[in-house]
């Protein structure tokens, strides 16, 4: 290889790491009652490194990320049962974190289990992700949580800076319809499914939650460091926004998921506060979340 020729690929390379916005760690699992032949041991760690390469190496968005920028995020994949050889079913569990600023802490954003999920995987298969194309349930799953994760950690960082990619993951939800697959559709039991979680983000009568995200965030966790007394009336400010939205659609996923990720970050944020203060947080989340009141009684503790 020529000089040139290894600047070049140096060159090309470097914009490779440059463009992608995931950093996803992936854990493939199967439960300990289930039979796993030789055969089907292979196939699911090799299912595992081709979700490690479909999330991390296709290009989500047009903009350019350094690497140390990427948004750090898990898949996991719990396999309950296998019918046949390449065909599974299980749930999925998706979490992501964005970093606070003048510090090494890592705020969850987003933690949800998909409880529903069945795919195929066949030897050697490589995901392939197409913007007005359903191919398979699994690279539909796994693009729709990429582009759920990106929106929820462009919200956090400017007012609705989601949005192009909620549309991404609405525009999955809606070419998946047609598919059989469960997940996808407005009319399954509860409300706990894909469908809802990108509907619901998108709703004008949600677009508190997001002011939520956006404040809580920049306002809030990135301002720690510098005021924290501000930061944390921030927080409690940004918390308040989700009153209206608990008072019209009580018990909705988003709410609750975005609370239930919050509950040791803000029991570790308030141990240092009088307890009027941390009582004022206990108080607001009990009204937004009854369901998980002893949850949130332990940041009095």
């Amino acid at each position: 290889m020529t000089k040139y020729a290894v600047l070049f690929f140096l060159f090309f390379t470097r914009l490779l790491v440059i463009a992608q916005e995931l950093n996803c760690q992936v854990s493939v699992q199967v439960d300990a009652k289930v039979e796993v032949s030789s055969t089907e041991q292979e196939i699911i760690k090799q299912l595992k490194q081709s979700i490690f390469d479909f999330m991390n190496n296709t290009q989500w968005t047009k903009d350019q990320f350094k690497t140390e920028e990427r948004i750090n995020c898990n898949i996991q994949i719990q396999i309950k049962n296998i019918p046949s050889t390449g065909n599974y079913t299980g749930y999925i569990q998706v979490q992501s974190t964005r970093p606070a600023f003048n510090s090494n802490y890592n705020s969850i954003l987003f933690n949800f289990q998909d409880d529903d999920v069945a795919f195929s995987y066949s030897r050697n298969a490589v995901f392939n992700y197409s913007q007005n194309q359903y191919k398979d349930n699994l690279s539909s799953i796994l693009a729709f949580y990429a582009y759920f994760i990106i929106g929820m950690d462009y919200d956090s960082f400017s007012l609705k800076g989601g949005n192009q990619y909620f549309n991404e993951a609405q525009q999955i939800v809606s070419n998946a319809q047609m598919s059989g697959a469960s997940g996808w559709k407005a009319s399954e039991s509860g409300k706990r499914n894909r469908y809802w979680l990108v509907d619901n983000i998108l709703q004008p009568v949600f677009e508190p939650l997001r002011e939520c995200n956006y404040t809580y965030h920049r306002k809030g966790i990135d301002m720690l460091y510098e005021n924290k007394v501000e930061a944390k009336k921030s927080m409690l400010a940004a918390l308040n926004k989700l009153t209206p939205v608990v008072q019209n659609r009580p018990n909705t996923v988003n709410i609750l998921n975005f609370l239930n990720a919050k509950v040791v970050e803000l029991k570790n944020v308030l141990s240092d506060s009088e307890t009027k203060e941390k009582t004022d947080f206990v108080n607001l989340l009990k009204k937004l979340d009854s369901g998980n009141s002893s949850k949130y009684q332990e940041i009095l503790n």
